[in-house]
């Protein structure tokens, strides 16, 4: 049985650790505020622009762009994989990770037998996917304490170029979406070449149908101004970058809403922890008071 002392010890340790995770909770919270605000912003936009490039791609040939183009000659995919560069934040990061391998798993290999190349944003991602080997093109850590739209710029010259090389056939985006301070989804979304918008992308029943019938519609037609050419050199590497900004604003505001929900969590766990080892300890000095009276009374009775 331990002492007194060493339970003591124990509660004071508990209690400290519960005042920490109290602080991060709180930290988290307030970031959570910053960054829901800016997704908030930044959806509306980023959403009509890829509503906009999907039906304008189910429009256009694949020559009109090399970035609309979805029959290049490689089968290799590259994957830009959306991590925190901390821990603590539940199953955040996890659920990223095998979201990921079940894709690499289901990918097939191109025909020099490689499997997926990975662009790595944040440093737990780095750390997982390097560990087993696979081949990174590009790696990016330490942006989301100040995600910045540079940062998007640079991950889309970088997936852009490697598109339009020899290698890739395919841009996908991995990273958490944020629905609500208690939820996030993990989405694998395409980025390149520009999705072609299809009738069965859309699933509310028969509006949704209607909907996409009228945008497929062939009486609908875009008018270039200026040339259409310098139109898509400049509007679609923009949106590429849009995109990414919009995934990474998703990340970092679910991350703040995982972190704080994990800590939370353990800031609970530590006051039940507490609340316990405060019994037991009740319960052992008592069970040491009542010894000591029985001596006491023993040693009377013996004299």
């Amino acid at each position: 049985m331990p002492s007194l002392i060493d339970i003591r010890r124990r509660v004071r340790a508990v209690r400290s650790t519960q005042q920490i995770t109290k602080a991060m909770k709180m930290v988290s919270s307030s970031k959570l505020r910053r960054a829901q605000e800016r997704i908030v912003k930044s959806r509306p936009y980023a959403k009509e622009m890829l509503r906009v490039f999907n039906n304008l791609a189910t429009r256009t040939e694949n020559a009109t762009h090399p970035l609309l183009n979805d029959d290049p000659l490689s089968a290799r995919t590259l994957l830009i994989v959306i991590t925190a560069d901390r821990g603590l934040c539940g199953s955040f990061n996890t659920n990223v990770a095998k979201a990921t391998m079940q894709f690499v798993v289901e990918q097939p290999k191109d025909p020099q037998g490689r499997d997926v190349a990975m662009a790595l944003v944040g440093r737990k991602g780095r750390d997982f996917f390097r560990r087993r080997g696979f081949d990174v093109l590009y790696e990016e850590v330490g942006l989301f304490q100040n995600v910045k739209w540079a940062h998007a710029q640079a991950i889309a010259q970088t997936a852009i170029k490697e598109f339009l090389g020899p290698d890739i056939s395919s841009v996908y985006l991995v990273y958490n979406e944020f629905r609500s301070a208690i939820s996030q989804r993990v989405v694998i979304e395409k980025l390149l070449p520009i999705p072609r918008l299809r009738p069965e992308d859309t699933s509310d029943g028969a509006t949704a149908a209607k909907r996409a019938d009228a945008l497929l519609s062939p009486s609908v037609e875009y008018v270039f101004e200026p040339d259409p050419q310098q139109l898509l050199n400049t509007l679609l590497p923009m949106h590429v970058a849009v995109q990414i900004q919009r995934a990474l604003l998703e990340s970092s505001a679910a991350e703040h809403a995982a972190r704080m929900q994990s800590m939370d969590s353990a800031t609970r766990n530590a006051k039940e922890m507490v609340d316990r080892l405060t019994l037991y300890m009740n319960k052992v000095r008592q069970a040491a008071i009542t010894r000591e009276i029985i001596e006491v009374v023993s040693g009377a009775q013996a004299t």
